[in-house]
């Protein structure tokens, strides 16, 4: 009995798992990287660990919930769409109960993470929960969703200049504004992969409303958000480093184009996966610009 218990345990918490898609941890890093870069140009290079800590596994858990939510709200429209149609709450594995209680759950760890934080920190948590709990409402009737998601993606960089300096500078919400173009760019590629799916269904997403122009759309996107980011690095007297870390990132972005511009299903999946690097990149020259 003991046995059976145990397997059904732990069978349970493998639906968990991909429910929130820790097996596929390109969102979490998509949210990440940004955040991070916020946190290190905070605190000039030398972030708190104690701050390091909070901020990666709040990006983690945030991330995660947002997944659990995101299912429930499109319990009924991913099963039409071919990729995601055996996800555990769409196929049926888990309840829905179940998925809005995964997600309450870590959405209350989370807090509890910044308990320790400043009251505008808290404050701006709150405004981020509550973003992120209603963007996969937004495809009802926002035509270009995705802009929300840059918003709740991130979010985080804020709540890091919150954190070290208790106020957000120009500079904070001009990344954040960065951020927006960067997820454009990046969930376009996404949903170019679902296109033919969503229009049968009625969701809206970017990839429908540019139309033809997607492609090029993607590229002012990610332009748009290089050049917010090299403005900021200018601004706040970054060093060579930073520059180089957009030029790396805009050639990421060049190599993107090759890989959307047929408009190949998996060509385009591929882009979106790979904007990791991008991320990765622009970090880098935050990075090692304060070395």
């Amino acid at each position: 009995m003991s046995t059976q218990l145990f397997t059904g345990f732990t069978t349970r918490l493998s639906l968990y798992f991909k429910l929130i898609r820790l097996d596929k941890p390109i969102g979490i890093l998509l949210l990440l990287w940004p955040t991070l870069a916020a946190l290190w140009i905070a605190s000039k290079g030398r972030p708190n660990w104690h701050y390091l800590f909070i901020f990666t596994l709040g990006t983690i858990l945030m991330r995660s919930a947002g997944c659990a939510i995101n299912d429930f709200a499109d319990r009924d429209f991913d099963k039409h769409v071919k990729r995601t149609a055996e996800r555990p709450l769409t196929s049926g594995k888990i309840k829905s109960w179940e998925a809005v209680a995964v997600a309450a759950v870590l959405a209350v760890i989370s807090f509890l993470l910044i308990l320790p934080l400043n009251t505008l920190t808290k404050q701006l948590s709150v405004v981020a929960l509550v973003v992120a709990g209603s963007y996969p409402y937004f495809k009802r009737f926002f035509a270009i969703p995705q802009a929300y998601l840059g918003i709740a993606f991130g979010f985080g960089i804020p709540m890091a200049f919150a954190a070290v300096n208790n106020s957000i500078p120009n500079e904070a919400w001009l990344m954040l504004l960065a951020n927006v173009f960067w997820a454009v760019a990046y969930d376009t590629e996404y949903a170019m992969v679902d296109r033919d799916d969503d229009l049968k269904i009625g969701i809206k997403t970017s990839a429908i409303t540019f139309g033809h122009w997607d492609v090029k759309a993607v590229m002012i996107c990610y332009a748009l958000a290089l050049l917010l980011n090299t403005y900021c690095g200018w601004q706040l007297g970054m060093t060579w480093p930073a520059l180089t870390g957009v030029m790396v990132a805009a050639a990421i972005a060049l190599y993107h184009y090759r890989l959307i511009k047929g408009r190949d299903r998996m060509q385009c999946f591929a882009a979106f996966r790979h904007n990791n690097w991008l991320g990765a990149a622009l970090f880098a020259g935050v990075f090692l610009s304060y070395l």
